[in-house]
């Protein structure tokens, strides 16, 4: 997350989503976002803001050299260009491989494995904590908890409960 990057920003910490523009980067490590509607919050902590700008451009994706691996983790929420097409799917790290690769398990039920860090992004705001195995602070995901959710990899968030 940077200044003047376009998002969508929970506000007031509620449940739904509002686009708008990262306005500032405090020094606390919060943000402060304009609204396309005409609101403005200050000090929105970063994981109630998910970003609408692409990823880091090509040479972060295309240059050789495992461009962003140090940022992927397993258990991290990912899409991924399932066998190098153009295309990206949503899905979850499973594995990090000694040569830098990863094996990526997909929300449509594929697996791919020793995956490119090229081909893989993010879905998680910068900093996140959120691993699916938990960690502390009850960042993973359990049965019964309220949810959004993108249906199909779609752009659009949908709220639901985890059954199982």
């Amino acid at each position: 997350l940077r200044e003047g990057m376009k998002v969508e920003a929970r506000y007031r910490g509620k449940a739904k989503y509002y686009p708008g523009i990262i306005k500032r980067e405090n020094r606390d490590g919060t943000f402060d976002v304009d609204y396309d509607d005409g609101e403005k919050e200050m000090f929105v902590s970063a994981e109630l803001i998910r970003s609408l700008d692409e990823p880091a451009g090509p040479p972060s994706r295309f240059g050789g050299g495992g461009g962003g691996g140090g940022a992927l983790r397993e258990g991290m929420k990912v899409e991924a260009r399932y066998r190098g097409k153009a295309k990206y799917y949503p899905g979850i790290i499973k594995r990090e491989n000694r040569d830098g690769t990863f094996d990526v398990d997909y929300d449509d039920g594929e697996k791919e494995m020793f995956v490119s860090a090229e081909l893989i992004r993010s879905l998680e705001p910068a900093g996140s904590p959120n691993r699916l195995g938990g960690g502390g602070g009850g960042g993973g995901l359990r049965e019964g908890m309220k949810v959004e959710a993108r249906y199909r990899g779609k752009a659009r968030y949908y709220p639901g409960v985890i059954k199982r």
